[in-house]
């Protein structure tokens, strides 16, 4: 048998290595099985890797390591701009190719079922219309509850984000979903904010704690407009439902929580630590919610110093 084209020379001389090592069939049998003479394995195994073949695996470990930090969840797109931005010129086939080659698969979103129990108080009419964009910060936010299964039993999670960054500005957990965590998300919102967010349009579905009085006289004291989606319509309140089901899947379904305790630890870390700081948002130009404010600022800053 004559030398053949092989597209991974180290690759095939791996493969033969390892079925000597773990399964005991001689170099002879694995080469036949595998199309290559034994000259072509003794020549490949005992040469210097190319620097095709060193960049190669070089960018292997850098796309692994991009995978593992954002917790099994990017994509070959959000893969590719990491390391375009540290200097990578790869294109993003090449890294979908790649990440296919070692069997990393981003986990996809799916929808969840909903907590909402209409209120009986009138709702608040519905300002955004499904137009989830702002052009700055603090003219449209949103808001919703989602649960958390511990040991303990269910922990619920209220939320407030931003739409023009999607930074989730402030959150409340606790073992019941009532007026009180959403008016404590939304005091967090608005100390993340300094304190001055009149005018700020907040968007919520027509869940009682939404329609309570509670809520309703924290808004009015903080100078916040309410706005409230149709009643069983998941795409009226589409950013928050989008959080929600990105927490689950990126963090949650992946961990146990032993005590409620435990679990608003590990989320208020992941929040902080990973999704308003580190995580890639496509509506962000693929920055992080922070990033996405900071050269904002710095754009309007320059822009007023000009």
């Amino acid at each position: 048998m004559g030398e053949v084209a092989v597209g991974d020379p180290a690759a095939v001389v791996g493969a033969i290595s390892d079925l000597r090592t773990e399964h005991g069939i001689p170099h002879r049998v694995a080469c036949h099985a595998l199309g290559v003479s034994e000259s072509w394995f003794y020549k490949h195994r005992n040469r210097e890797p190319t620097g095709r073949e060193v960049r190669r695996q070089q960018l292997a470990e850098a796309v692994t390591e991009e995978f593992t930090k954002s917790g099994g969840t990017y994509g070959s797109p959000k893969i590719w701009i990491t390391l375009v931005r540290q200097g990578w010129r790869v294109s993003v086939n090449t890294i979908a190719k790649l990440m296919a080659e070692l069997g990393l698969v981003a986990r996809k979103v799916r929808r969840r079922s909903g907590l909402t129990r209409p209120g009986k108080r009138p709702a608040s009419p519905d300002f955004v219309h499904r137009d989830f964009t702002a052009e700055e910060p603090d003219l449209v936010w949103c808001g919703d509850m989602t649960e958390i299964v511990t040991g303990e039993g269910k922990l619920y999670l209220a939320t407030v984000i931003d739409l023009f960054s999607r930074r989730l500005l402030g959150y409340a957990m606790g073992a019941r979903h009532d007026a009180d965590l959403v008016v404590a998300a939304l005091h967090m919102a608005a100390a993340t904010r300094s304190g001055d967010v009149r005018g700020v349009i907040f968007h919520s579905d027509r869940g009682s704690e939404y329609t309570s009085r509670r809520f309703r006289r924290a808004c009015r004291r903080l100078g916040v407009f309410q706005s409230m989606g149709r009643v069983d319509s998941c795409f009226d309140n589409a950013v928050s439902e989008a959080f929600n089901s990105v927490l689950k899947v990126e963090y949650v379904h992946r961990h146990t929580f032993t005590t409620r305790t435990e679990a608003r630890i590990r989320i208020a870390t992941w929040i902080t630590d990973f999704y308003n700081t580190r995580r890639l948002h496509s509506v962000c130009g693929f920055k992080s919610p922070i990033d996405y404010e900071h050269d904002h600022r710095a754009a309007l800053t320059e822009e007023l110093a000009a």
